[in-house]
C-alpha cells in the first residue's frame, strides 16, 4: 500500500537518530514521487533527507500544538526539497485551513527557536524564585496577550519536547542562551512530562488543570539551584534524592 502512497507525514519524537531510522524505511517502502514530510519542531530537513534517495521530496511540515485548533503550520525546505514538493506542501495545508509560515532549515526553525528559550528562561525563573508557576504564567498571558502561559504551554507540549527542542539548540548552536534549565532536566528525569502524564509544572486530571503539580515545593527548587550553581552546567545528573 505504501507504494500507492502520494504523502507521508513522519511524527515521532524529536530523536533524529529515530527520524533518520523511519526516513530510510519509508524511503524503501514508498515510491520516487511520494512526498516524505517531518513533523519535526527543531532537526534539520537537510540531514533527513539526506539518508534518503529522494531528499527532493522531504520537507518540514510543523504543526503547531493542539493541531486542531492551532491554525498555523511551518514549513522548512532542506537543501535539496524541490520548488515542487514544497509547493504541494503548501496547497495540502491550504486544503486544510492552515495558514503557513516559512523558515530556513536552522535549529528550531522560527516557532520553537523564539517560543523554547521563552519556556526555558521561565523554568529558570521558577527555579531561581523570581515567581510562583502561577504569577509567571499570570503575567505573561495578561502582560503579553498570551493565550497560555508559558509553563502552562510547556505542559501542553510536554516538558520532554521542550527539553529534546533545547537539547538541539544548544548542541547545533553552541550559545550558553541555549542551556536546558536544571529544573526541566529534573522534571523529565521524574516523568513528569505534562498533560499527557497527568502532572508537570501543574497537576491535571482528564486534560484539566487543578492546580500546581504537588511535587512542587520551593525545597526542591531550592536544591536543584543550588545543585545547578555548584556545578555550573546545564544538566544535572548527580541531583541528590528529594
Amino acid at each position: 500500500h505504501c507504494k500507492r502512497t502520494d504523502f507521508v507525514i513522519e511524527a515521532t519524537p524529536e530523536d533524529e537518530d529515530v527520524k533518520k531510522m523511519i526516513f530510510r524505511k519509508l524511503d524503501q517502502v514508498t515510491n520516487v514521487q511520494t512526498i516524505l514530510a517531518t513533523n519535526t519542531s527543531s532537526i534539520s530537513i537537510t540531514r533527513l533527507g539526506a539518508v534518503t534517495s529522494k531528499p527532493h521530496r522531504v520537507v518540514g511540515m510543523h504543526f503547531m500544538h493542539p493541531v486542531p485548533t492551532v491554525p498555523l503550520v511551518e514549513l522548512a525546505k532542506g537543501m535539496h526539497t524541490s520548488n515542487q514538493t514544497f509547493e504541494s506542501v503548501k496547497s495540502l495545508c491550504s486544503h486544510l485551513g492552515k495558514t503557513v509560515c516559512v523558515s530556513e532549515d536552522r535549529p528550531g526553525f522560527i516557532l520553537y527557536r523564539v517560543l523554547m528559550p521563552m519556556i526555558n528562561e521561565a523554568f529558570f525563573c521558577m527555579m531561581e524564585g523570581v515567581g510562583t508557576p502561577e504569577d509567571i504564567d499570570r503575567g505573561m498571558r495578561l502582560g503579553t496577550h498570551m493565550q497560555l502561559g508559558p509553563l502552562k504551554l510547556a505542559d501542553s507540549i510536554g516538558l520532554d519536547t521542550c527539553l529534546s527542542v533545547m537539547k538541539v539548540l544548544y548542541g547545533q548552536m553552541g550559545d550558553s542562551k541555549y542551556r536546558p534549565c536544571p529544573l526541566l532536566v529534573h522534571y523529565v528525569d521524574g516523568g513528569l512530562l505534562g498533560i499527557k502524564t497527568g502532572r508537570g509544572v501543574f497537576h491535571y486530571e482528564h486534560g484539566q488543570e487543578i492546580g500546581s503539580s504537588p511535587c512542587l515545593s520551593k525545597n526542591i527548587i531550592l536544591r536543584v539551584a543550588v545543585q545547578a550553581w555548584q556545578c555550573k552546567i546545564g544538566f544535572s545528573p548527580c541531583l541528590p534524592e528529594i
